[in-house]
């Protein structure tokens, strides 16, 4: 399976993350919905885990596998550590806010709700959950992950994320 994935990754990398995306942000919601909010098999929402899958596949993948290609391109300094730290540091300030914008955003656009209302009370409280998690996970993958598995290592992680994404998305506030 994992030879099948780097042939996939080789010859198709912008379709393989982008689609390894949108199903992982699918599972994140489905794990949101039966394993933090029990609504049941018979409640789920498919719209909703919908919503994320396309989020996941047509945006954040693609955009992912992009900013990861650019980072590595045009952050390169003298030092290694400093190297890892411009890009942890670029990809929270420039990558991490403008997606969870867009993400809060397109959210609620999709469910046909008030964008200004979902980021005037998700927003800021994201984004300091984001800066709890994430700028570890990516000091690790930029040191030690191959450029063409890193979007593969931030689905995964954002397994759990994405499953807190879902909830405060559904919840509107906290």
């Amino acid at each position: 399976m994992l030879r099948w994935y780097q042939m996939k990754l080789a010859s198709r990398p912008l379709l393989t993350q982008s689609v390894t995306t949108a199903v992982l942000f699918a599972t994140g919601d489905v794990m949101a919905q039966q394993g933090v909010e029990k609504v049941g098999v018979d409640k789920h929402n498919l719209a909703r885990t919908g919503r994320m899958a396309l989020y996941g596949g047509a945006v954040f993948g693609p955009a992912a596998t992009t900013w990861f290609k650019f980072l590595q391109q045009r952050i390169n300094l003298r030092n290694q550590n400093a190297t890892i730290a411009a890009r942890v540091l670029t990809d929270q300030t420039v990558f991490a806010s403008t997606n969870l914008f867009c993400f809060l955003s397109s959210m609620a656009i999709m469910e046909g709700t008030s964008p200004k209302d979902k980021l005037d009370s998700t927003y800021w409280p994201a984004l300091q959950k984001n800066w709890m998690l994430w700028p570890v996970v990516q000091a690790i993958n930029f040191k030690f992950v191959p450029l063409d598995h890193r979007v593969l290592v931030v689905n995964f992680v954002s397994l759990g994320w994405n499953c807190y994404l879902s909830y405060i998305n559904s919840q509107g506030k906290k």
